[in-house]
């Protein structure tokens, strides 16, 4: 499937499993993201997301994002929005 790049993972916090997200595009809650990196290979959908502790339904570029993964992510792998 295509992918557009959409971000940077620029934290990880174990508890919960969140990762923090600069944006470099827009994202919405329902879509699917796959996250790459030297050692992560991870897709998920969006299921909710914050900005500044609030939950949000669109985040833009410029905004940083804290969304929940299912596993490990790592400063500096890449975000991409995966479209059909």
């Amino acid at each position: 499937m295509p992918e557009e790049e959409i971000g940077k993972v620029s934290d990880f916090f174990a508890h919960p499993v969140v990762a923090g997200i600069e944006m470099t595009s827009t994202l919405k809650v329902g879509d699917t993201i796959h996250v790459k990196g030297h050692t992560t290979d991870l897709e998920l959908t969006i299921g909710s997301m914050q900005i500044d502790n609030v939950n949000v339904n669109e985040a833009k570029a410029g905004d940083s994002v804290g969304i929940k993964v299912p596993d490990r992510v790592r400063h500096g792998d890449i975000v991409y929005k995966v479209t059909v």
